[in-house]
């Protein structure tokens, strides 16, 4: 009987030598990746239908709103006043984009390769939200733009005109921001604890909506004192008392606003405690997740 002898077939395997990239290269391609699946960018046609229709939704908005002001020479509508009017949208575009950062990452079981050398469990988590974070405020922040720059365009002041229309785009960008943290810090929370992309949506949008009638109980509560904090009750609400309270007329021109009194910077602390709780119990999941 012949000895068995075994062969060494070479298939051109060669040992990697180029540059080894580290934790912060790791964290901005994720990050980078992120923004693209968002408005699903780099696949497929389908992918892209809702996130872009969304931004042409808003786009077209701020685009009416600049041609009514340049016909009548009179602002519509604020850029904060903007943010607010188009938060709905904020809402369903946050529970369709959050399922699909961290979602579908849970229901292929592709974490433990995420979570292999060099980027920590954290940095995927912190990865997404910033992700989401700059989608919203994209999405908010860019049609802001378009309205700034129409209105820099046709107006009759110079240079003092465009100066004083970059005054009132600077604080829009800022509560646009406040939506985009608040919003994506509770949307990915909700979408990282399942991996059924329908079921995180609807659990997003729950979130939202149904937190709503509770402010609108709470206001026909006898007391003062329950009516002004009732907004705290709904994030969408909550948003806005800290609206109302840091940028005043910039976002009521005079019209009174939502009746916080005095709450102001209660409204503000009960915000960034809300952010800072979902950011830590997103953290505390993925560690759960990748201990597993």
């Amino acid at each position: 009987m012949p000895e068995a002898t075994g062969v060494i077939h070479d298939i051109g395997y060669q040992r990697y030598t180029g540059p080894r990239l580290g934790r912060r290269q790791v964290f901005g391609a994720l990050y980078g990746h992120g923004v693209r699946t968002v408005f699903g960018l780099g696949r497929s046609a389908k992918a892209k239908i809702f996130p872009w229709l969304v931004v042409a939704v808003v786009t077209v908005v701020a685009a009416g709103l600049t041609a009514v002001r340049s016909q009548i020479g009179q602002v519509v509508m604020t850029y904060a006043q903007f943010a607010d009017a188009m938060s709905w949208l904020v809402i369903f575009f946050a529970a369709v984009a959050a399922p699909e950062l961290v979602s579908r990452d849970l229901r292929s079981g592709v974490l433990p390769l995420y979570f292999s050398r060099p980027l920590p469990r954290g940095d995927y988590a912190l990865a997404k939200l910033l992700a989401l974070v700059t989608s919203l405020w994209l999405l908010l922040g860019g049609p802001q733009l378009v309205m700034f720059l129409g209105a820099a365009f046709t107006t009759s002041k110079g240079m003092r005109g465009v100066w004083d229309e970059l005054l009132d785009l600077l604080p829009g960008l800022l509560y646009a921001g406040l939506w985009a943290v608040v919003f994506a810090s509770i949307a990915l929370l909700v979408a990282s604890l399942t991996g059924k992309r329908a079921f995180a949506a609807g659990g997003i949008v729950a979130v939202f909506l149904m937190t709503t009638p509770v402010v609108g109980v709470l206001n026909i509560m006898p007391s003062r004192t329950v009516n002004e904090l009732s907004f705290l009750a709904s994030p969408s609400t909550l948003v806005g008392g800290v609206g109302n309270w840091a940028l005043g007329d910039k976002l009521t021109q005079g019209r009174g606003g939502m009746p916080i009194g005095d709450f102001g910077p209660v409204y503000a602390v009960v915000a960034v405690l809300l952010v800072a709780a979902c950011v830590s119990l997103l953290l505390l999941r993925y560690r759960k997740v990748a201990a597993r």
